[in-house]
């Protein structure tokens, strides 16, 4: 893989926990690059590190080791509030439960993260309404989420991820409060949004889902086993999505 075209690049990446007398190696010298503009799942079972090594890509811990450039910049040493900055400037993240505020309409629950970068209100929901156009919910703009179906309130989440125009879309079990139709329509989303340039990983339990990326990483006890490509793709022919934020 080039060098330059790599948005994530993990060498000996580590993380212990310290608990009571004992050190817990969640993560054990993880190497790994990905590509910008790839698609890629992280897979593995209850307690394999696979939660540890997204929060780590997300800016949301540091490591205990090892070295973590994320867009040719080095994220492994950086001060909490610096890691926050390039968090909030590079990452974007969509969860299992959707977090978005109930009296707020999907517009303002979007423009939440322009308000905590203190963007001028008029660009705030011009950049809001773009976002929610990329998913499909111009015309929910105004409704409140309980207004919404899950699959919509997950849109609306997406957007919000989106908004601040990241490099890189983390999802955590994003399916996993679906329903499996609704679950493929978000699944199909991420694919559109790919396909105009962002790069997205995904954490899952479930193959259906991680066949929609190019990519698998299998996680076990905090060591990377497996790296593959993913062999029958679930393609989508006709995006799901409009145009992803510009």
């Amino acid at each position: 893989m080039a060098a330059n075209c790599a948005i994530v690049r993990v060498e000996g990446l580590a993380r212990n926990y310290t608990v009571g007398p004992q050190v817990v190696h969640a993560l054990v010298g993880v190497s790994i690059e990905i590509a910008r503009g790839d698609f890629v799942a992280v897979m593995g079972p209850s307690g394999s590190g696979k939660s540890t090594f997204m929060n780590l890509l997300g800016c949301l811990d540091s490591p205990s080791g090892g070295q973590y450039d994320l867009d040719g910049e080095d994220v492994s040493r950086m001060s909490r509030d610096k890691l926050a900055a390039t968090r909030n400037r590079k990452v974007g993240f969509v969860f299992q439960q959707f977090n978005l505020l109930p009296r707020m309409s999907a517009l303002a629950n979007v423009e939440l993260p322009l308000a905590y970068a203190r963007v001028p209100r008029r660009e705030r929901h011009r950049r809001a309404a773009r976002a929610l156009d990329a998913v499909g919910l111009s015309d929910r703009a105004h409704h409140q989420p309980s207004q919404l179906s899950g699959g919509q309130q997950q849109r609306v989440a997406i957007a919000r991820a989106l908004v601040n125009d990241p490099m890189l879309l983390l999802a955590d079990e994003p399916t996993g409060a679906l329903d499996t139709r609704t679950g493929e329509e978000i699944m199909e989303l991420f694919v559109a949004l790919n396909r105009r340039g962002i790069t997205v990983i995904v954490v899952t339990h479930e193959l259906e889902v991680a066949q929609y990326a190019r990519r698998i990483l299998r996680f076990r006890d905090g060591e990377l086993i497996a790296d593959e490509e993913v062999e029958g793709r679930r393609l989508v022919h006709g995006a799901n999505a409009a145009e992803a934020p510009s």
